[in-house]
């Protein structure tokens, strides 16, 4: 990995929360209402550094790395239990501990969705603004057939040799994620330089194996709940940017979004792919920071 490149790229201070004994590492940016970045499954942080940048001169952005990603600790399966839930739990505690005072707008990517979505449920009455990036918040969308990669990386034992031997998750997802234009050599180097080794690929197979698609999967009566809750949020303001070319959260997912949020702001990109915020950064930085100048949070919400 280029440490000049990367250190051009995330020039931020580090921060850590002690989470039972583990690091739980954030960035913690400007000051202001606060905005709440929850990354997916196998990037990290590092995906929202523009947008840190863009965001942090009007507003205290904070992004933390779920546990067994980016920068916080990488604990193996005897000290952490890996599920939606555990994750959900991680983000409660983690926000409680900074007592913020005034609501939050949710930012989220991927698994950062489902795990943001399921903390809002808990506590809808703080939620600003939300901003929806190639995401979900429900089950799988019956036009939506479960991708082959995915099934082969959660239910064989040759996908558990790829994920943690060879890294072929966050390396596949660095390679295809943009659409539009392919990220650098360099770049991709950084996406996957958290996860260097099998020990350090845990996380990324365990999000795999705990996507719930039955009834019986841990976290489907989860998943129930967090989509069950979603029109608690019909008022408040959201944004969708979204890259329709993702190969996994492709248009059937938008649709979704948009069937729940009628009155959702929508930008699609038709030539763009998972990682939005790399393929379609010029366009969708101005984009979100402008919803958020013109939807501002009401002083009795502070």
């Amino acid at each position: 990995m280029d440490s000049a490149l990367f250190q051009s790229e995330y020039p931020f201070k580090n921060h850590y929360f002690d989470l039972q004994g583990l690091k739980y590492h954030y960035l913690d940016e400007g000051q202001g209402d606060p905005v709440v970045m929850l990354h997916g499954n196998p990037s990290w942080s590092f995906y929202y550094r523009h947008l840190v940048r863009e965001l942090r001169s009007n507003y205290r952005v904070i992004v933390p790395d779920h546990m067994g990603c980016g920068l916080s600790d990488k604990p193996v399966d005897s000290q952490y239990s890996f599920t939606l839930k555990q994750r959900v739990d991680d983000l409660d505690a983690f926000l409680q501990s900074l007592q913020l005072k005034k609501k939050i707008t949710l930012v989220v990517h991927d698994w950062g969705g489902m795990i943001g979505m399921a903390w809002a449920i808990r506590y809808p009455e703080k939620i600003a603004r939300l901003v929806i990036l190639n995401t979900a918040a429900f089950h799988l969308p019956s036009t939506k057939k479960f991708p082959y990669a995915l099934k082969l990386c959660r239910d064989t034992s040759l996908g558990t040799f790829l994920v943690q031997g060879f890294n072929i998750f966050a390396r596949g997802a660095a390679f295809i994620g943009c659409k539009r234009k392919r990220m650098s050599a360099e770049l991709r180097k950084i996406y996957c330089s958290p996860y260097d080794n099998w020990q350090h690929r845990v996380a990324t197979l365990r999000f795999i194996q705990d996507i719930p698609l039955l009834p019986d999967d841990v976290g489907f009566d989860l998943i129930d709940q967090v989509e069950n809750g979603l029109s608690e949020f019909s008022s408040v303001p959201m944004c969708i940017c979204w890259g329709e070319k993702d190969f996994v959260f492709d248009r059937h997912f938008l649709d979704e979004w948009t069937k729940y949020f009628p009155h959702a702001e929508v930008h699609a990109f038709a030539d763009c792919g998972h990682y939005i915020l790399e393929d379609a950064k010029a366009e969708v930085l101005p984009i979100i920071s402008n919803f958020l100048q013109d939807n501002p949070i009401p002083k009795s919400g502070r």
